[in-house]
This record gives C-alpha cells, sequence and structure tokens, in this order.
C-alpha cells in the first residue's frame, strides 16, 4: 500500500509539484458542480492516474481537480467510486490514502441520499454527525501501522467544530439543514419499504451507498472530516415512490447551489483551522 501511495502521488507532483493541498473534497452522486466555483490550477483525469480506479457511473465525471476556494488551496475529487462497482474497500478509499499524502488537512465529502427521517423533505441538507456502516470495513487485512493504527478510535468520526461551524453558516444564510445519522449500504439497488423502516429503526435519517469508506479511511489517518447530504428522495410511509436515478440527479442538482454555498462558506471561515 505504501508503494502504491508513494507512486501516485509521485505521478501527481510531477504535474502539480510542491502544490500541497490544504482541504479534499469528495464530491457525490449529481453533486460535481461545485468545481465551477473553483479556480482550477490543474486537472488529472483518474484513467490517467497510476493506481486509481474509474469511475463507471455516468454522473460521476472522474476528475481529480487541484485548485483554490475561498482562498484555500484543495484536491477536489469530481465522482467518486462505489463498493457496487465491483471495486474493493481498498480501491474506493485509495484517492483518500493519496490526498493525506499529498498534504491535506481536512476532507469534505457529499452524497445524494434518501431521507427515512419523517422530519426530511426532498432538498434538504442533512449535516452528518454520526453513521452506521453495513459495508465491509475498509481496514480488513493487515494494518500498516505508518497510516494508522490497527483499532483507530472513531468516538468522533465526524469533526464536531466544523459541524458547529456549518450550523451556524447553514442559519446565517437561511438553509434548511439538519444534522443526522447516515446508514451506508452497498447498492446499487435502492431500498425496499422494509429496509427503509429497519434503517429507521437502527437509528439512521439517511441511507445511501457511500461515504462511511471514505471517512473510516480518513480517521484511520488522524484527518478531521465533515460530510453532508442532500436528500433526493424519502423512504418514510405514506412517501415512498418509485424512484429513477434520473429523479435523484434531478433533486440533486435543484439543491446543489444550497451545498455549494455551505460548504464555500465553510472552507471560507475554517482557513486557518
Amino acid at each position: 500500500m505504501i508503494s502504491k501511495i508513494r507512486n501516485t502521488v509521485q505521478f501527481i507532483e510531477s504535474y502539480i509539484g510542491n502544490y500541497q493541498p490544504e482541504w479534499g473534497i469528495i464530491l457525490g452522486t449529481g453533486l460535481g458542480r461545485l468545481v465551477n466555483e473553483i479556480e482550477i490550477d490543474y486537472s488529472l483525469e483518474y484513467k490517467d492516474i497510476p493506481d486509481f480506479p474509474v469511475s463507471t457511473v455516468e454522473s460521476h465525471k472522474g476528475r481529480l481537480i487541484f485548485g483554490r476556494l475561498a482562498g484555500c488551496k484543495l484536491v477536489a475529487m469530481q465522482g467518486r467510486f462505489h463498493y457496487y462497482e465491483g471495486y474493493t474497500m481498498q480501491q474506493i478509499t485509495f484517492p483518500v490514502r493519496v490526498m493525506k499524502a499529498l498534504g491535506i488537512k481536512r476532507l469534505v465529502v457529499s452524497n445524494a441520499s434518501g431521507g427515512v427521517n419523517p422530519a426530511y423533505e426532498v432538498g434538504d441538507l442533512m449535516i452528518i454527525n454520526d453513521h452506521i456502516n453495513l459495508l465491509p470495513n475498509p481496514l480488513i487485512g493487515p494494518n500498516d501501522d505508518a497510516l494508522g493504527p490497527r483499532f483507530p478510535d472513531m468516538s468522533e468520526p465526524y469533526d464536531r467544530r466544523l459541524i458547529a461551524a456549518a450550523v451556524n453558516i447553514a442559519e446565517q444564510i437561511g438553509i434548511r439543514c439538519h444534522q443526522g445519522c447516515y446508514v451506508a449500504l452497498s447498492g446499487p439497488t435502492l431500498e425496499t419499504p422494509a429496509e427503509y423502516r429497519y434503517i429507521r429503526t437502527i437509528g439512521g435519517d439517511t441511507v445511501g451507498m457511500s461515504t462511511v469508506p471514505e471517512v473510516i479511511v480518513a480517521r484511520h489517518m488522524s484527518i478531521p472530516c465533515f460530510a453532508v447530504s442532500i436528500i433526493t428522495d424519502l423512504g418514510v410511509e405514506g412517501k415512498i415512490k418509485e424512484v429513477s436515478i434520473n429523479d435523484v440527479l434531478a433533486a440533486a442538482s435543484a439543491a446543489e447551489p444550497k451545498m455549494t454555498a455551505l460548504i464555500r462558506e465553510l472552507i471560507r471561515v475554517n482557513g486557518e483551522y
């Protein structure tokens, strides 16, 4: 793993030099337009980066962007990888390892998710303050102590300071925003009514197919994390209806300006975090 990370970083640095991004951002389904807010300095296609997977999902562009947002240097993944695409957990989370080696100090993750909390509506944002992992853990297998401990603590998977700052920002700019627990499943099927009830019963507020593996690996390397979901469909009794990926993309696209504003301001006010 260390040698793969080193080789990938050397390749990237041959293009970007000693750029050293402070923030890492992973953009989820239908949420790639945040890149339009970034002053881009460098852009690399995933297919050209050694040992990087290539996204097979049409709504994920597949570019690694280096640039500045709100005056801060960052690296953004315009498109992520999922377990349902057939990749291993180690492949899915490899880019997070690379971003750490490139110098990031914090990680911001976004996703589109189904809301199972009855208080949520399509288009709402939810700041993730905890998660339940129903996917294989990406740390299964031999542990390299150079990357992190064998048994990493997960008492604070999402950084409390960043959450508090985001809640304050949402109030100031008038964004309807909740806090809650995200449940990660494998997909690619959307959930049955019984599965929605189960997710709610075990303590979930939203459900999706990503985010948690990346956060686990980031915390393994002691990177503070912030994550936000856009509610794109509802898994609440009486509100469940047939949903297509186009419906999810449309809902994500409509709510994306709110998420973009929240992330931009979060980075601006926490630039020296």
